[in-house]
């Protein structure tokens, strides 16, 4: 298990992260969301031994990061991964053996293979996709026990994702492999992770398991005979109002039936509910108050 307590760290003078705290089970998924410069990539340095954090503590099985036994266990893979101008998936591959000495070299070679990689091609010439595809590879190739992806989906077309995220999973459920991964792709996480935490002013604002999260909110629209005001809407958990004349759509916080209930009782002409997906939720958080982390 990674358990990360009271962790504050500063870049260039400036908080980055303040006092966060969170713990991450073994065999899971945890997605790491959050806005432009929220501290995601940060975080998973710090989470790789990159940083030390200036308070905190991190552990792995009650191990730090910066123990070279510890660090065996761990990949990281970042947003934009160093390569000299003369590397190609072959070599990049030579090298990362000589630290992880258990990586496949017929995984890595099959990996290519499917995202037709030329083993012997220099890694500058490639496009930004097959970059990222060559240093999944390598990341799924080490098949290590705690993987650490920063904007993974970055540059992937949809059958590349597809292959990543089904590899992923396998790592997980064959290898028992833990994966913490931050992406902007939130459409992705959604039937990916497990759980997740969305980092906001420099702390963790909520958290917990997507699916329930996503049903703490429901949307309807609706139509009138006259054209609503807000204050039709008083005294409704209301999350986010908008009206168009004699239309309005409505998330509200709450049961989805009695919302309904209530919204019925307002005698629109017209109602339906939809589903919110999890970047509609994301907004809101952002936005508003947010909700609990659950640990």
């Amino acid at each position: 298990m990674i358990e990360i307590k009271n962790l504050t760290h500063s870049l260039g003078g400036k908080l980055v992260l303040d006092d966060v705290s969170f713990s991450v089970q073994d065999e899971s998924i945890l997605g790491i969301v959050g806005i432009n410069g929220a501290g995601k990539s940060t975080l998973l340095r710090l989470l790789a031994g990159v940083y030390t954090p200036d308070n905190g503590e991190i552990s792995y099985d009650g191990r730090s990061p910066a123990l070279s036994s510890t660090r065996q266990d761990i990949f990281f893979l970042p947003d934009d991964p160093y390569y000299d101008t003369h590397t190609t998936p072959n070599s990049l591959f030579t090298f990362y053996k000589t630290t992880y000495p258990a990586a496949e070299r017929e995984a890595f070679d099959s990996l290519l293979r499917e995202y037709k990689i030329d083993p012997k091609g220099h890694i500058r010439n490639f496009s930004k996709g097959m970059r990222r595809q060559t240093f999944i590879a390598l990341a799924l190739a080490v098949r290590p026990r705690y993987i650490l992806l920063d904007e993974a989906f970055d540059g992937l077309d949809p059958l590349s994702r597809k292959i990543f995220k089904e590899a992923i999973i396998s790592l997980v459920e064959d290898g028992g492999a833990t994966v913490l991964i931050s992406s902007h792709s939130l459409r992705e996480l959604e039937d990916f992770c497990d759980k997740f935490i969305l980092i906001d002013a420099k702390r963790i604002k909520c958290g917990g398991d997507i699916s329930e999260h996503i049903s703490e909110l429901c949307k309807f629209e609706m139509a009138f005979a006259n054209a609503p005001g807000e204050s039709l809407f008083e005294g409704l958990p209301v999350v986010s109002l908008t009206l168009r004349g004699r239309f309005a759509t409505v998330i509200l916080q709450g049961d989805a039936e009695e919302m309904k209930a209530r919204l019925t009782a307002l005698s629109p002409l017209v109602m339906e509910q939809f589903e919110l997906d999890f970047e509609e939720v994301f907004i809101h958080d952002v936005t508003n108050g947010g909700q609990r982390y659950e640990k």
